[in-house]
């Protein structure tokens, strides 16, 4: 038993599970607000850490900067998870192994260890998680996810349509164009689970919005 759980500890796989899920958990747009601007975001708006929220959380109190704010947490969100993939594929891990450190530092992002498991959206960190996994679709979802935010300006229904996007040319990108195994997730596993996993729990988190979309009363990003 003792030998069991030695293992379990010191395997590779596991100890790379951990991580991403750490990693993934730091709350950079809490960080920022609160060294920044001495706010606790979990407690304003939304309570999300992502970077709308921080934008709403500051607009009112530095508008000059509520913006760059909001990118920057765009860009750490999206760089952790990117951070955790990358160092699988420079470990040279199974692709099952980085699709499930994937969908961790998304759990970690969403579902927060330093903020008694509260957190974000984890649209950012699916992108910068995925990219590198599937960068064709992944870019594909970004720049619908860009450019639905920019028309629109509601994040809830830029985020959703730019992750429903990518997992729908996942499904379809792959056998269409002749892709190298090292970015056709056929190739490489088999299954299209992890990106209709990664996009239930981004449906998931995304549930308040959703009813405030019905309700007419979710709001602009301005």
């Amino acid at each position: 038993m003792i030998d069991n759980l030695m293992y379990t500890i010191t395997n590779i796989n596991v100890i790379f599970y951990i991580i991403a899920f750490l990693f993934g958990g730091i709350p950079f747009g809490y960080v920022l607000t609160k060294i920044f601007y001495k706010i606790d975001i979990t407690q304003i708006g939304s309570g999300s850490i992502g970077a709308t929220n921080v934008y709403r959380a500051l607009k009112d109190i530095d508008s000059k900067n509520a913006k760059k704010f909001s990118l920057l947490t765009i860009i750490l969100d999206a760089t952790k998870g990117m951070f955790v993939v990358l160092l699988a594929k420079i470990f040279d891990l199974e692709y099952s192994v980085q699709y499930m450190i994937a969908i961790l530092a998304i759990l970690g992002h969403c579902y927060s260890p330093y903020l008694n498991f509260r957190g974000g959206k984890g649209v950012a960190t699916a992108i910068g998680s995925i990219i590198l996994l599937i960068p064709i679709e992944g870019i594909l979802g970004l720049l619908v996810w860009g450019f639905v935010g920019k028309v629109l300006k509601i994040s809830s229904i830029s985020s959703l349509l730019g992750v429903l996007s990518g997992i729908f040319l996942n499904f379809l990108i792959p056998y269409i164009i002749s892709l190298p195994d090292s970015i056709n997730i056929i190739a490489q596993i088999h299954s299209h689970a992890p990106v209709i996993i990664i996009g239930i729990l981004i449906f998931y988190t995304h549930i308040p919005n959703i009813k405030r979309l019905f309700k007419g009363e979710e709001k602009k990003v301005l």
